[in-house]
């Protein structure tokens, strides 16, 4: 029987086609066909333990595969439900513990505990010193050490000749604690003092002083060795009550109106106020684009991440470059400082001066 052309390929390709049509289907949905089993052991519960029969031999029956028992606590970790608490701000400081600032002819070395726990310890190093301590004001938070020309160790520390002589001149040390800039800290100040005769009263600490280079090379490496000295004392601090009564009000707040943050007040010098919000920004992440110290201003990128994000268009960029979006204003008002935010012309951005001002408070302080 004759069979016309191209009648017989067609009917044998046909199965061929569904089948094939059939796997690819199977394929493409091969994700919504099985079951996603990868979280079903976590909240899985435990079994029944395997009875054996009375008459059965136990040292017959053993796990050929242990597994080792886990506490449900531990196994909800692996897909924990709520967010996690931040970390300590305080705690980034411990990489820089014991470290020695410097500022405008100023050092200090900043320790990250509260100064009810150093004074002790400050207390001990000038014993340990030969320094002495002839006076002293917790309130103040300054220690007056005795004459330092009458122990050989003192003398050494102070840079006093080896051939002590009756017309050398008297000295004695003024060691100052105070609460820090930044939370549960204490900057501690030291400075040598030519006097006529040991004083009978504390010589009162001046608010800013300018050293010679000389004296601020002294004042450093003082501060060195007591920073040594707290570092090997670390576990066996103990606590004033006579020191917590020192003056620990903050240096930084934050002003607030209607629940937002207008402005951040600092109990500093513009110095020093200026130097703690440039660490700030850069502590935080906050590029800054321009800056004039003597005007008091800084042009700053606050945009999110998704806003400095060129998207596909990176491909074919080089990085995005930072954008003024925000200027960070200081001005000396009723001897303090007062840090305001603006944002820039034409910014039209999710990130507002509340916003700003709060994270800059958070680095701050």
């Amino acid at each position: 029987m004759q069979v016309l052309q191209g009648t017989g390929n067609t009917f044998m390709l046909k199965p061929v086609v569904v089948l094939s049509g059939l796997l690819l289907v199977a394929t493409v949905s091969g994700c919504s066909l099985v079951e996603d089993r990868s979280e079903r052991y976590v909240n899985a519960k435990e079994g029944q333990s395997l009875e054996l029969p009375e008459s059965a031999d136990d040292s017959r029956f053993s796990q050929s595969m242990p597994i080792r028992d886990v506490k449900p606590a531990d196994a909800s970790k692996m897909y924990p439900s709520d967010i996690p608490r931040p970390p300590d701000m305080t705690s980034d400081i411990l990489d820089e513990n014991y470290v020695i600032e410097e500022l405008d002819g100023r050092a200090w070395l900043l320790v990250n505990d509260v100064p009810g726990r150093i004074w002790p310890a400050v207390n001990t190093y000038m014993a340990e010193r030969g320094l002495g301590v002839a006076l002293e004001s917790p309130q103040l938070g300054i220690l007056q050490s005795e004459l330092a020309n009458f122990s050989k160790r003192a003398r050494e520390l102070v840079e006093l000749p080896d051939d002590p002589s009756a017309e050398e001149q008297k000295v004695v040390v003024q060691v100052r604690m105070a609460p820090g800039v930044r939370r549960k800290t204490t900057e501690i100040q030291v400075r040598k003092l030519d006097v006529a005769d040991e004083p009978g009263e504390l010589v009162p600490w001046p608010g800013v002083s300018d050293p010679s280079e000389l004296a601020l090379a002294l004042q450093k490496r003082i501060l060195a060795d007591l920073g040594e000295f707290l570092r090997a004392r670390e576990e066996s601090k103990s606590f004033s009550r006579a020191a917590s009564g020192m003056v620990s009000d903050p240096l930084v707040r934050l002003i607030s109106e209607n629940d937002e943050a207008v402005a951040i007040r600092m109990e500093l010098d513009y110095g020093r106020s200026w130097a703690e919000v440039s660490r700030a920004l850069t502590d935080s992440d906050i590029p800054v684009v321009d800056l004039n110290r003597s005007e008091g201003w800084f042009q700053v990128d606050f945009r999110t991440e998704d806003e400095r994000d060129p998207g596909w268009f990176s491909w074919f960029s080089d990085k995005d470059a930072p954008q003024h979006t925000h200027t960070v204003n200081l001005i000396q008002r009723n001897g303090a400082i007062v840090v305001s935010a603006e944002p820039a012309p034409g910014y039209t951005g999710s990130r507002t001066t509340p916003d700003l001002l709060t994270q800059l408070f958070d680095y701050l302080y």
